[in-house]
């Protein structure tokens, strides 16, 4: 099937990660985790992550940030979250739904929230005492749905409002590889921010499985049985930690997220040469998001198929596999005739 710009979920598995899917499908051997691939992927993510933490696979990122806000809220606590995250837009209400916790939303400049308003989303929900919720989890995605990053000191910043108020910082990281190359920092740098991380795979190369982690060990306090009532325990979690295992050896999780944010920087550069084709927002990692007419849109959605995200708004999308020809290729046929 042609490859398309709609989404790095619609992207095969990464040849590295078919390979150890096929390797660990040898033998017989412990289940629910206790096995070693299991223990060597936790060791490989640690290292890469810089700090102590706790890790537990999951088989999806709604999984890991539902059970993210389970795992720290009673429904009298809130959550404090862009107006695009996906806990709120895209996933069926199920962060809500599993805490009963109301979500404070906070409007968003291309996917992100500032410190002042994360303080000022507090004072006023705190001011009601009794009355009202107690916000308790701050939860951003790095990079955002608009496909921008926040930067270290923008987390860091976030982080110590965080702090002051005695509130959580949870990240959605399904692109956080994509985040991480563009800044040209390290997973290390960013994980000194944030207290619990949704630490993505399926969107950098992975057939399916995420990772939920804690590095404030006190949040995961009962995960192990929360995780198994979420539904989310795999029985042969070697499948998903010998994945894991392969996305953290010999960088291969780097040269993913690089080689999908440079052919969404070559995407850009291209169509942004037609006269009727402009930019939404910053272009930092994977995402590009354009504003075209639709005429136009139609068009090149027969070359090569991307995302409708609202009146004469599009997103592309590319992935760890896409290639310069097919990027080319479909720029041609943009500027065909200009």
């Amino acid at each position: 099937m042609e490859k398309n710009f709609c989404s790095d979920n619609g992207s095969g598995v990464c040849p590295e990660v078919m390979q150890a899917l096929a390797d660990a499908n040898q033998g017989h051997v412990p289940s629910y985790g206790n096995d070693r691939l299991t223990q060597e992927a936790d060791e490989l993510i640690k290292a890469a992550l810089g700090r102590e933490c706790d890790i537990y696979y999951v088989y999806n990122g709604t999984a890991a940030n539902t059970l993210a806000c389970k795992s720290v809220l009673r429904s009298i606590d809130s959550i404090i979250c862009p107006d695009s995250a996906h806990i709120f837009t895209h996933e069926v209400g199920a962060p809500a739904n599993a805490t009963g916790s109301k979500i404070i939303t906070l409007p968003a400049v291309h996917g992100k929230i500032t410190p002042e308003q994360i303080r000022t989303a507090y004072e006023q929900e705190t001011y009601w005492g009794p009355h009202a919720t107690r916000p308790r989890l701050v939860s951003i995605t790095q990079s955002t749905e608009w496909g921008t990053f926040y930067s270290l000191e923008e987390l860091a910043a976030i982080k110590a409002v965080c702090e002051e108020t005695g509130m959580l910082l949870h990240v959605d990281g399904c692109r956080i590889y994509n985040a991480v190359v563009a800044m040209d920092s390290s997973l290390a740098d960013l994980c000194q921010h944030m207290d619990i991380l949704s630490l993505g795979g399926t969107k950098n190369g992975l057939m399916f499985g995420e990772a939920l982690v804690f590095f404030n060990q006190e949040a995961a306090d009962g995960f192990l049985h929360l995780r198994k009532q979420g539904l989310q325990l795999h029985s042969k979690m070697r499948f998903i930690s010998a994945q894991m295992k392969a996305l953290f050896t010999d960088g291969l999780w780097q040269k993913n997220a690089l080689q999908a944010n440079r052919m969404t920087e070559r995407l850009a550069e291209g169509v942004l040469k037609h006269p009727d084709i402009n930019l939404y927002c910053p272009v930092q990692t994977n995402q590009l998001f354009v504003t075209m007419p639709k005429v136009l849109a139609d068009k090149l959605m027969a070359v090569r198929a991307f995302f409708p995200n609202g009146p004469e708004c599009y997103r592309m999308v590319t992935s760890f596999d896409t290639t310069e020809e097919e990027v080319d290729s479909f720029v041609a046929a943009a500027m065909e005739g200009q």
